[in-house]
């Protein structure tokens, strides 16, 4: 029989769990890095280059300014993991920067160098003050922002202004105007038009619109809060992929279908034997893929839209290819971007009448740039990201006997990424600059400081604050 009772079973009621303030503003400063650095064109077009420089420039400073008494006060406690650093990719860098010692173009290739440099520091800064789940937050955050405005600014332009847009700063060209010149094209129920949003550029809003994709469905995945508003974007982004109409984009798409069916195909497999038959099929059906791809490239180039010579990119490999013979070791120079104002990199490469800022394909930009030596640097720093990513997504997470854990939802991200970043690389040299090297550094250091989501010295520092980790009696205690 119950009785009434004045002492309750249950615990005393306690306050809840929250975030300081300082671990806010730190994923907001998070946030604006990996915004700026999807959608530097933005600010290229909004500020034009020295204003989107002074941008980059006070980024850089507030990171500093977060970095440096950070690593002062956990310099005893929780030291940086100085041997856990993405080695070959930081080699990459070293070597770039020695390249302006012989560099054909040693203004812009020291120009060019200090971007890169800006971008190493911030995938570092990012790697080691967040943890997988912040991380996560932040880039879908960043990419809610480059989505949204995208979409608000498009239908700005076509319901206020209602014709198309130039960027600021910059000198419309005489005669008829090609339509790569325009920021928007006032496209957006031209449904027979591309769309460029915020970026001025669809290829670039079709491959962040489709990294988007991936980063909201895992949060879906992930039982993130507000579950409706993620599907909601999930929306947003596949319809501005959609009207981008980029075939680099459906190219990326395909190729992250591919590894994803890979690993949650080896997800499955719990023998030794049944791995070893899966990585047997995965050659052979890789092989006869690209095989096919080969033999009928004129017709799936037609189905995208596109040339057999990759709408020009081939001419620009065949000029490029001209100049790595006469350098093909160390090469002329890092150049990544190779800046407008110095026509001598693209050696009067002209591309609708702009000129052209790349060579439309990672590997003969870089072996261009740094020569073969490079290439092979690279090379090694991309097989040691692939490696670590690909065991990252396939293994369950052990760190003791238990060995049917499961899977981390977020560990699927970095080999999507790869996979994406490698199929981009074949027409477009966006992995070597901005956030394409962003996300290399960034992921390769990440798997190597925290190999187990939410597990480990690493993960429990970044989020200290209480950002993602569940609460534990130690937190309660010190609360």
């Amino acid at each position: 029989m119950a009785t009434i009772s004045r002492h309750p079973v249950g615990a005393p009621p306690q306050a809840p769990l929250r975030e300081s303030t300082r671990r806010l503003l730190l994923r907001a400063h998070a946030i604006f890095v990996l915004f700026t650095f999807f959608a530097l064109p933005f600010w290229n077009h909004l500020l034009g280059t020295m204003g989107a420089a002074g941008v980059v420039i006070l980024m850089t400073l507030g990171t500093l300014g977060w970095w440096i008494p950070l690593l002062v006060a956990q310099h005893k406690t929780n030291p940086f993991p100085w041997r856990r650093l993405p080695w070959t990719a930081l080699g990459f860098v070293l070597w770039a920067t020695i390249s302006i010692t012989w560099s054909a173009w040693p203004g812009s290739s020291a120009l060019t160098v200090t971007g890169l440099l800006i971008v190493t520091l911030h995938a570092l800064f990012l790697v080691h003050v967040l943890s997988w789940r912040e991380l996560m937050r932040v880039v879908a955050s960043a990419l809610k922002w480059v989505v949204g405005l995208s979409l608000v600014f498009e239908l700005f332009v076509s319901l206020v202004i209602q014709h198309p847009v130039f960027p600021f700063f910059v000198e419309p060209p005489e005669g008829k105007v090609d339509p790569q010149w325009y920021w928007s094209r006032n496209n957006l129920f031209d449904f027979d038009g591309r769309i460029q949003g915020i970026l001025g550029n669809a290829n670039l809003l079709g491959i962040l619109c489709l990294i988007a994709i991936v980063v909201f469905t895992i949060r879906v995945l992930s039982n993130a809060p507000r579950r409706s508003w993620q599907i909601a974007w999930i929306i947003v982004a596949a319809y501005l992929m959609y009207r981008a109409g980029s075939a680099t984009v459906f190219m990326c798409a395909a190729g992250m279908v591919a590894v994803l069916v890979c690993v949650l195909v080896m997800r499955r497999a719990t023998t030794p034997s049944q791995r070893s038959l899966a990585y047997f099929v995965f050659a052979g059906v890789g092989s006869t893929a690209a095989l096919l791809l080969l033999v009928f490239r004129d017709t799936v180039f037609g189905l995208l839209g596109r040339s057999d010579n990759l709408t020009g990119r081939a001419d620009i490999w065949a000029a490029i290819g001209e100049r790595i013979a006469q350098r093909p070791v160390i090469g002329w120079g890092h150049a990544s971007p190779w800046p407008p104002f110095d026509t001598e990199i693209s050696a009067g490469l002209v591309d609708h009448g702009q000129v052209v800022m790349q060579a439309h394909n990672m590997w003969i930009d870089v072996i261009y740039q740094l020569g073969w030596i490079g290439c092979a640097i690279l090379i090694v720093a991309l097989l040691a990201l692939i490696w670590r990513a690909w065991f990252f997504a396939v293994d369950r997470p052990r760190w003791d006997l238990d060995a049917k854990r499961p899977f981390a939802v977020i560990s699927i991200f970095p080999v999507l990424m790869v996979a994406l970043l490698l199929v981009q690389g074949i027409t477009e040299s966006a992995p070597l600059m901005l956030w394409g090297w962003l996300m290399i550094v960034m992921l390769s250091f990440k798997i190597k400081s925290a190999p187990i989501v939410g597990v480990g010295t690493a993960e429990q520092s970044a989020a200290l604050e209480l950002g993602d980790a569940p609460p534990t009696r130690r937190h309660l205690t010190h609360r």
